[in-house]
């Protein structure tokens, strides 16, 4: 597995589970054709968490890498086959960590991220820390998204992992007392990875001390593994009169002791049509939500467009926001993004008065219609036909340009053809007699078999894979001969096509 996956705060802790089960099954010579439910069922997740671990992983980031490709198939009567998946082959320089298949079924997300730090620890040699640790667990969902998990989280998560067995924790035994993990390439007891399997109950625990009890809940620190972080002076330390925690003072409920009053009006934001106003007034239909709150990168994307603003409704502005915000989440730059409105924006007021627009409500549409959406191919990196890191003409816009004008001159070569004279009436046709349906057509030969794929990559050479990737295509090469012998000649064939 790349190292990438396992720290990147960009995937979900379901991409681990998913990464791995679809390595291991595209292992296979058809490689992984599992459906979306078939992986859920394996890893035991929902069938939606397992969708949005696939397009994650199937995404391209703002690096343009993708660690799992996936091929659709449609079968001969037009129906749909599940998808064909496959990893990505990693570079010779990049890092990565050898994880077992088995744990990605039988450890949740959360858990198995962490065996998978504590694995590349361990064979690099290197010491871990609960802050280190704390780094690569986050919050996946609420306010606290995509921030580190609690220490006390941590450490239970690290207790649960030992108690399955995978890992073993050494406490202070590490260098500077602190604790060494040790992670197992398989669990030291039967762990439950097969809904048919029931093994036998790993052994309990031992309980912890009545002393330093841990009820998971609690605000202060946990005290088995060091001292707590400050004194409770209320009940570690003895009162004046010889009692723990010392006398109970009272309040009066009088006199100038007595609470004060309480406001419960509501705010405009929550007040009903009773308490100030009627529905059936002239202010019905205005807006009364939260003030308008738009990020400093949001204020950065739109200031081609500042002196617009404040014709477009506070509607229409969260909506540009949201959609600016969804694009600089999938790594398209602000720097782009403002490039992109600008040039547009100026093709708009050389063509009429934006003010006028303004005042009809245009300009909020268009941004969102035509102004902020990309236009090119579909390469990630083309804006507009030109790519955007180079200031190039796009390579593959330019051969769909080249394409379409070759089909333009054909059909203008092709001869008029003259009007022909007008045809006799059709004479009347006899009662039509029906005949037995045709045998339907040869489907021609069978695809080969994975005994003949073998016999003919042992027996394949250089010019048989360049003649298969000349007659047959990429896809129908790789199939006969695999990635391995198809692979070094794509760029010569790549460079034939385009020449």
């Amino acid at each position: 597995m790349p190292l990438r996956l396992v720290v990147g705060a960009q995937y979900r802790d379901s991409a681990l589970s998913v990464y791995i089960k679809i390595a291991a099954l595209a292992m296979r010579a058809e490689n992984c054709r599992a459906k979306v439910i078939t992986l859920a069922t394996y890893l035991g997740l929902s069938v939606s968490e397992v969708e949005r671990a696939l397009t994650q992983l199937t995404t391209a980031g703002s690096d343009g890498i993708a660690e799992v490709i996936t091929q659709r198939h449609t079968s001969r009567d037009g129906e749909g086959e599940s998808a064909e998946r496959w990893v990505r082959d990693m570079e010779a320089d990049e890092l990565f960590v050898w994880l077992p298949a088995r744990a990605a079924t039988s450890l949740p997300p959360r858990q198995l991220r962490l065996y998978a730090v504590i694995a590349y620890a361990q064979i690099r040699r290197m010491p871990l820390s609960l802050a280190e640790l704390r780094a690569v667990v986050r919050h996946q969902y609420g306010d606290s998204a995509g921030q580190p998990l609690g220490e006390r989280q941590v450490m239970r998560l690290l207790d649960d992992l030992e108690t399955t067995g995978w890992i073993t924790i050494h406490r202070r035994q590490g260098p500077r007392g602190r604790h060494a993990y040790e992670a197992h390439q398989r669990p030291l007891h039967p762990v439950l990875d097969d809904a048919a399997d029931e093994p036998t109950a790993p052994p309990a625990p031992a309980a912890p001390a009545a002393a330093t009890p841990d009820i998971h809940d609690g605000s202060a620190p946990r005290t088995a593994d060091g001292s707590p972080s400050r004194d409770d002076h209320r009940t570690d330390r003895l009162g004046r009169k010889g009692e723990l925690g010392g006398g109970i003072r009272r309040r009066r409920n009088t006199g100038s002791y007595g609470p004060a009053p309480v406001d419960n009006s509501a705010g405009d934001t929550f007040r009903s049509a009773a308490q100030g106003e009627k529905r059936s007034n002239g202010q019905a239909g205005t807006y009364r939500g939260p003030g308008l709150q738009l990020s400093p990168r949001v204020w950065q994307v739109l200031e081609p467009v500042r002196a617009e603003l404040p014709g477009i409704s506070p509607y229409v502005l969260r909506r540009i926001g949201r959609e600016i915000g969804v694009q600089l989440s999938a790594g398209v730059g602000a720097e782009r993004l403002t490039t992109r409105l600008l040039t547009r924006y100026s093709r708009l007021t050389a063509h009429g008065p934006a003010a006028e627009r303004a005042r009809r409500g245009d300009v909020g549409r268009w941004i969102l219609g035509a102004g902020l959406p990309r236009h090119g191919c579909r390469l990630p990196s083309c804006e507009d036909g030109t790519t955007w890191a180079t200031g190039e003409r796009c390579h593959l816009c330019a051969n769909i340009a080249a394409a379409e004008a070759a089909i333009e001159e054909t059909r203008a070569q092709r001869p008029v053809p003259a009007e022909a004279p007008p045809e006799p009436p059709a004479p009347v046709r006899p009662p039509t007699t029906w005949l037995p349906m045709p045998p339907p057509p040869d489907p021609g030969p069978e695809p080969p078999g994975a005994d003949e794929r073998e016999q003919l990559r042992a027996a394949a050479t250089d010019d048989t894979v360049r003649q298969a990737l000349a007659e047959l295509g990429v896809p129908a090469a790789i199939r006969l001969y695999g990635r391995a012998l198809v692979l070094p000649h794509l760029a010569q064939h790549d460079e034939g096509t385009t020449a």
